[in-house]
């Protein structure tokens, strides 16, 4: 099993807290639309995750060679795990494949086909994974799944806040752009 859940012991308190996990599993790591996504995760901060006693976990279906080449331009900064085997996607379910359907263009992805493609190749980027594998995300813990998403898709990726709602972590806003504030 790739995730242990462990109870956290909060200061002054007589009993543990049971911790959650966000859980994240990426189609693979040379997926342009899968790093754009997990360059937003890297945006959650830390603080609102541990206010809602939260981990955030990102697995993906490669050799762990590939975990620094992937977090570094993606400033992902949280747990990560790889299934090489993909064993973890297979018993949950995950779907291979992409099935057809009327997809919205998710929010997550900045760059088209072309550059998103340039951008995710050079020697530290060698084929790895199953292409067609699709990913999923998951809230687990401390004893059972409490939520599953099954990617239809590369663009069907649940979006985050609604994800991070149903955990109690407070809103993030992913937008680059700078927040104006009316006195």
């Amino acid at each position: 099993m790739f995730v242990r859940f462990t109870s956290v012991i909060v200061q002054g308190s007589p009993s543990p807290i049971p911790r959650r996990a966000l859980v994240v599993f990426v189609r693979h790591f040379l997926c342009y639309i899968c790093k754009e996504y997990v360059e937003d995760l890297a945006k959650i901060p830390e603080s609102f995750l541990q206010e809602a006693n939260v981990t955030l976990i990102v697995i993906g279906q490669s050799s762990y060679h590939h975990i620094e080449p992937f977090c570094k331009p993606t400033g992902y900064s949280h747990e990560i795990y790889v299934d090489p085997e993909r064993e973890m996607y297979k018993r949950l379910g995950m779907k291979r494949g992409e099935e057809i359907a009327a997809s919205r263009q998710s929010p997550y992805v900045k760059s088209n086909l072309l550059s998103g493609s340039l951008r995710m190749t050079g020697p530290q980027f060698d084929f790895q994974g199953d292409p067609a594998q699709q990913g999923g995300i998951l809230i687990l813990g401390p004893v059972n799944i409490h939520f599953i998403h099954c990617d239809r898709n590369r663009l069907d990726h649940k979006p985050i806040n609604s994800v991070l709602q149903l955990v109690g972590v407070q809103y993030v806003n992913f937008t680059n752009r700078t927040s104006v504030i009316h006195v």
